[in-house]
């Protein structure tokens, strides 16, 4: 079966911020469809690979399948929180935009029946004209 290399944003859209020296992050997916494909894709491992380089500790996932979305607590990625790091995003907010980065891996049928029902396009247009209507 051939897969096609996605960003995550093609499936959900997220939320983060901080929870001392950890954070959370909420991945919301966009359909049932979604979710029920990152149910078994957005796993605990892939999350913690995707932000090595800031050197988090254990990830935990909560499925809150009403909502068609998971939280992510990562421990220790904000190395040492709000009132201690010396980090841009000290509060954690870029996380959710940063995992919206994540590539993903989707089967070019699914792919191509997102595409089919516009959710697609919606997104891609969506964060590609984000602030040109004043550059007008």
């Amino acid at each position: 079966m051939k897969n096609v290399k996605v960003p995550l944003a093609l499936l959900a859209h997220s939320r983060s911020g901080d929870k001392g020296s950890g954070s959370n992050i909420g991945v919301i997916a966009y359909t049932q469809s979604g979710y029920d494909f990152l149910k078994g894709y957005l796993l605990e491992r892939k999350v913690e690979r995707f932000f090595k380089a800031l050197h988090p500790g254990k990830v935990k996932r909560y499925e809150l399948p009403n909502l068609l979305a998971f939280n992510f607590v990562i421990e220790g990625i904000l190395d040492g929180g709000g009132s201690r790091s010396l980090r841009i995003d000290a509060q954690g907010k870029a996380l959710g935009q940063a995992i919206l980065e994540m590539p993903v891996a989707l089967p070019i049928e699914f792919f191509q029946m997102l595409t089919n029902k516009g959710v697609a396009s919606t997104v891609f247009s969506n964060t590609q004209n984000s602030g040109s209507k004043n550059e007008q």
